[in-house]
């Protein structure tokens, strides 16, 4: 695969994981860059994807991302260049289309009432497809993922799966996801006698994986794509290591994340759809995750809305 292209970006709010109260009212962007031989990525556009576009997107020749920026691995700014899974598939996804992405930030909290208020075609913000969200968006699937468990590098402790944070202090942050299953996980440690799992709390993204560097922790759950750039960057690949468990391939809890539109807009959803799945069958879609260390979160085809399709 040839070396993938960076798009720019005017510069955006910095929100940290994308979850801050910033205001959505900047939707500034650079759009990916046309299709140039030196630079593509994919085999060109392909007929059935770009016929199926809306005509409005057609005549304009750009399609509106809205992006929480920055929340690694999905986006992340470097100055005013946006790297990362989403701008990757961006591009990728253009050149089948022909049209360019423009990803702009807005506050992760507001990208579902921007769409609607016309000011976005897409959401493109690492967002989890729950049938919640699909009562008003339809998913196109970028990845299939739980969470997983983070350990210093060498896996002292020996962790290899849940059960095995009994009796050892971990780290999470408030209000997670993960959070709710530790506490039962704690219960049942305790009902079973095998030690007590003490769990920190910690306010931001960025805590557990201080307080395990510090080994105020022995591990963090935290969702996989993040484990996974966690330990790709930190310490330059040096610090942490994921826990893989045999039973959970795809992390604990998997889920599908994906790229956003607005339930009526039936004709752009059918559009990445397709243009999806050539990036699938060309291959291109395998290396845009591998490069970003999540290869193993693919999707066999393009689906949409898989949390319904899951029941």
């Amino acid at each position: 695969m040839k070396k993938l292209v960076q798009i720019s970006a005017a510069a955006a709010l910095a929100a940290m994981l994308g979850l801050t109260a910033c205001s959505g009212g900047d939707t500034g962007g650079t759009a990916t860059p046309s299709a140039d031989p030196a630079t593509q990525v994919t085999s060109g556009i392909d007929e059935a994807a770009a016929a199926a576009l809306p005509e409005s997107i057609r005549e304009s020749g750009v399609i509106r991302a809205a992006a929480g920026i920055p929340y690694p691995p999905f986006i992340m700014l470097d100055g005013e260049t946006q790297s990362g899974l989403d701008p990757d598939l961006a591009q990728a996804l253009g050149e089948k289309l022909g049209v360019e992405f423009k990803i702009s930030h807005q506050a992760f909290e507001t990208v579902i009432p921007s769409l609607q208020a016309k000011k976005f075609d897409i959401i493109m913000s690492g967002m989890n497809d729950t049938i919640e969200r699909e009562a008003t968006l339809n998913f196109i699937e970028e990845i299939y993922a739980g969470f997983t468990i983070v350990v210093k590098q060498g896996n002292p402790e020996g962790i290899t799966g849940l059960d095995d944070l009994c009796g050892h202090p971990v780290a999470v942050q408030k209000a997670s996801a993960q959070l709710e299953l530790l506490n039962e996980l704690a219960a049942t440690c305790k009902a079973e006698g095998k030690g007590e799992l003490v769990i920190q709390q910690l306010p931001t993204a960025q805590d557990p994986q201080t307080a395990l560097k510090a080994g105020r922790v022995v591990a963090y759950p935290v969702d996989a794509p993040v484990a996974a750039y966690t330990v790709a960057t930190a310490g330059d690949g040096k610090d942490f290591e994921m826990v893989d468990d045999p039973e959970f391939p795809a992390g604990i809890n998997p889920v599908y994340t994906g790229i956003g539109t607005l339930k009526e807009n039936t004709e752009l959803t059918e559009a990445l759809r397709l243009a999806l799945q050539a990036l699938i069958e060309e291959g291109v879609y395998q290396d845009i995750l591998d490069t970003h260390n999540l290869g193993k979160f693919a999707t066999d085809e393009a689906i949409v809305n898989g949390a319904s399709t899951e029941g």
